[in-house]
């Protein structure tokens, strides 16, 4: 019998654990010759969830639970349930209930019988979320997919069943800077999509903000692509071009004396973009100083039901 494991981030999740569990296994009882396991990896929580975590492992033996030492980011997450998931097929799910646990059943067979490697949840909508918000992010993968060379489809998230063969290539790549979207992408192999509509988180509040959302669309880019250097180097090029007919431009007009506040204007510009480019490439060799030190992706407090 083929085994999947459901593989759960859990950040300050208490409000909602309780009904994801009741509704993905009830969904995983329609799933015909297969069992399953539950690895929720709490991901540093500052409220109950650890406990709750700890009952659902004594109710049900399927149930495991790693507990990190601190919030490591649910890249480091999702990456420490692979590590420890034994199952045939793994899949990632939030336990917000954004991911319909009853597309489980179609995701296997996509991947049992229909000759998919990975099987993945696409989200048609954004409802209930804001203008600007669902703006920002078709605008980040218009941007991420010009930049890399991969296929980032606008909608894709990490809801996905993936096969043992899919599992242990993304297990390969052990880079501490991690971007699962990225890296599904990176590694390939053959993926259907099955569209699903968005809905609200089933309770509690969500953990992102625009802030944490640029932070995480700059990593995926400077994770997956160069591009932001050669764009600096053609901008610098450009800039200094510029600079030079300025200066010249002044000079023969004959008014040196009134092109000195365009002058200085020009050179806080310069300045300022300057600053921005030693900023793109100084992001750079911070990812490359600490996949440098070899610093674990996470650590681990306790652990349940393994």
């Amino acid at each position: 019998m083929d085994k999947i494991s459901i593989i759960v981030p859990c950040y300050n999740e208490e409000n909602v654990l309780p009904a994801f569990y009741r509704e993905t296994t009830a969904a995983v009882k329609e799933i015909e010759g297969a069992e399953c396991e539950f690895i929720f990896v709490d991901d540093g929580s500052r409220d109950h969830t650890p406990e709750i975590l700890q009952h659902f492992t004594r109710m049900d033996e399927r149930c495991r639970f790693l507990s990190f030492s601190r919030n490591f980011g649910k890249e480091a997450a999702m990456y420490a349930g692979l590590q420890n998931a034994s199952g045939d097929y793994c899949v990632f799910m939030d336990a917000d209930l954004q991911h319909p646990p009853a597309l489980l059943k179609d995701m296997y067979h996509a991947v049992k019988s229909e000759g998919y490697d990975c099987c993945a949840g696409l989200r048609e909508d954004r409802t209930g979320e804001g203008r600007i918000r669902n703006f920002l992010s078709h605008a980040f993968y218009r941007v991420i997919n010009r930049m890399c060379r991969l296929d980032m489809t606008d909608g894709a998230g990490d809801f996905r069943m993936m096969n043992r063969t899919m599992t242990d290539a993304v297990l390969e790549l052990k880079e501490y800077n991690r971007y699962m979207k990225g890296i599904f992408s990176f590694v390939g192999f053959d993926t259907k999509w099955i569209p699903f509509h968005n809905v609200k988180r089933a309770a509690g509040k969500t953990k992102w903000n625009f802030r944490s959302l640029f932070r995480y669309a700059v990593d995926g880019i400077l994770s997956f692509s160069s591009a932001p250097v050669t764009l600096a180097g053609t901008a610098g090029g450009l800039l200094i071009a510029v600079s030079i007919l300025s200066a010249l431009g002044i000079l023969l007009s004959g008014h040196a004396l009134r092109g000195v506040p365009m002058l200085v204007c020009l050179i806080l510009l310069l300045s300022g973009i300057q600053m921005l480019f030693i900023s793109i490439l100084g992001e750079y060799i911070s990812k490359d100083y600490m996949e440098s030190k070899k610093r674990p992706v996470y650590i681990v407090k306790k652990r349940g039901g393994f």
